[in-house]
């Protein structure tokens, strides 16, 4: 591995880092408003997804010096799949229906997971405002708009 290699690992690391903070913000609300998804759960999904965007860049330019895209089957939208799929079932499983009637709760939980992984995804992206911005809408909406309801 050269110094170059080495380098824009460290890179990625920072970015990973990155997402890890921002998850932590949306992690925190959740924290403080008692839900069962909190600080630790959205760090680690936002860190997560954008670690899985950079393996699956890094899997799909290894093999490509190998084989041609067509031999290969190269999506890049395939990665953004998996992670949503992934994410999205952690956030099913925060969901409950209560025995008594046909309330359902929690839903906003799953919503801020699914951000989350969105916002480690726009990271490893390298779209720093739109993760920003996003970070802070979803934080508006739950301070906000879970305030009024």
């Amino acid at each position: 591995m050269d110094i170059q290699d080495w380098m824009s690992e460290v890179w990625m690391l920072l970015d990973v880092f990155i997402a890890l903070v921002l998850g932590g913000l949306i992690g925190f609300e959740r924290e403080k408003s008692d839900k069962p998804a909190g600080l630790r759960t959205h760090m680690l999904i936002s860190a997560s997804s954008c670690l899985f965007l950079f393996l699956g860049i890094s899997i799909s330019q290894n093999v490509s010096r190998q084989l041609s895209a067509e031999a290969m089957g190269v999506d890049p939208t395939r990665i953004l799949h998996a992670i949503i799929v992934g994410i999205s079932f952690i956030g099913a499983g925060t969901i409950l229906k209560s025995r008594e009637g046909m309330a359902i709760r929690y839903l906003t939980t799953a919503a801020t997971i699914l951000a989350a992984a969105a916002i480690g995804i726009a990271v490893g992206l390298h779209l720093y405002v739109l993760a920003v911005g996003a970070t802070l809408l979803t934080l508006l909406v739950s301070f906000v708009v879970g305030y009024f309801e």
